[in-house]
């Protein structure tokens, strides 16, 4: 049979808003949340990772310090990023957030492989490599210019940083953006050697970076933490900070993969929960938007079993 286009738990479907009323109901809403955060941890502990001790040795490196150099004062939040998101109450706007996203991203690749015995370095590993080889097959042959929207704590930009930099020997220069100051306080404390070079504290859909300056821009695991309409206006914006013949490329959650479709209610459950865009991301189009905002046709490709990449490049 072929596969669902979306899981019957998203969208709108009679599953789907049975699940959402369920965490539209306050007191139910909080024990999934905590729930959900439980499962991330047990899933981390288990599998050898020390989430308390990564928290703490990131504190250790006088991170809460760098918080004012990375922020820019004029940020406006847009309202998107203000909502519970990840077991978090402000979001990704909180120190307990991006002190616990390493740990957390590493569990994650944990999931994406669960019938292998493999440690969660190996599984963070191939989680990156399967991106980067989709992005070897039909990316851009030579890279000078790097832009990493919604970089997080910098795993994704640093990884694609060394990954292009040790493939060719003129120096690669690399910028990681994201809208969270938290987080871009813990990748400039991870980034003990300089390596990427500058991180931005800006809008995604409005970076104030200068017109046909990058070779490539990536959004790793992004999209699903938006409204469809942000990440419209991010598209159009990655095509203006694009040079002619650049590529955009996207990895995530894949709506047609069957271990999506097919994940355990109460998996699904709780993690509608924890991602208030869920919805709107299993019925967008994005190969589509990414056309509408002048790419060409795209290239979509399931890179691992829960997820996929998506490459489309700007005219030349």
């Amino acid at each position: 049979m072929k596969n669902k286009v979306k899981p019957d738990w998203a969208g709108e479907s009679i599953l789907s808003k049975f699940v959402n009323l369920l965490i539209q109901t306050k007191p139910i809403y909080n024990v999934m949340k905590y729930q959900a955060r439980q499962v991330l941890i047990t899933t981390a502990e288990k599998n050898g990772i020390p989430w308390r001790k990564n928290s703490e040795a990131l504190q250790g490196l006088m991170t809460k310090q760098l918080l004012g150099a990375v922020t820019n004062p004029g940020i406006v939040y847009p309202e998107y990023y203000k909502v519970p998101f990840h077991a978090y109450a402000e979001g990704n706007l909180c120190w307990e957030a991006a002190f616990e996203a390493e740990s957390a991203t590493y569990a994650m690749s944990l999931r994406v492989w669960p019938q292998e015995n493999l440690t969660w370095e190996a599984a963070h590993a191939r989680l990156r490599g399967t991106f980067h080889d989709v992005l070897a097959a039909y990316g851009p042959l030579e890279v000078r210019e790097i832009l990493d929207i919604g970089c997080s704590i910098g795993l994704s930009t640093m990884a694609l940083h060394r990954y292009y930099q040790q493939k060719q020997e003129q120096p690669i220069r690399t910028v990681g953006l994201d809208l969270s100051p938290y987080m871009l306080a813990v990748a400039k404390a991870r980034d003990v050697n300089n390596e990427v070079s500058q991180w931005v504290h800006a809008k995604a859909e409005n970076t104030g970076l200068p017109d046909n300056s990058f070779d490539l821009v990536t959004l790793q695991f992004v999209c699903h933490e938006l409204p469809s309409y942000a990440s419209k206006e991010i598209f159009a914006e990655a095509k203006r900070l694009l040079k002619p013949g650049g590529y955009i490329a996207l990895v995530d959650n894949n709506p047609r993969s069957p271990v999506i479709q097919n994940l355990p209610p109460a998996l699904y459950t709780l993690m509608k929960s924890t991602e208030p865009w869920s919805d709107d991301y299993y019925g967008f189009d994005i190969p589509a938007a990414l056309e509408e905002a002048g790419f060409s046709p795209t290239i979509e490709v399931a890179s691992d079993p829960r997820h996929r990449t998506i490459i489309g490049k700007k005219p030349a």
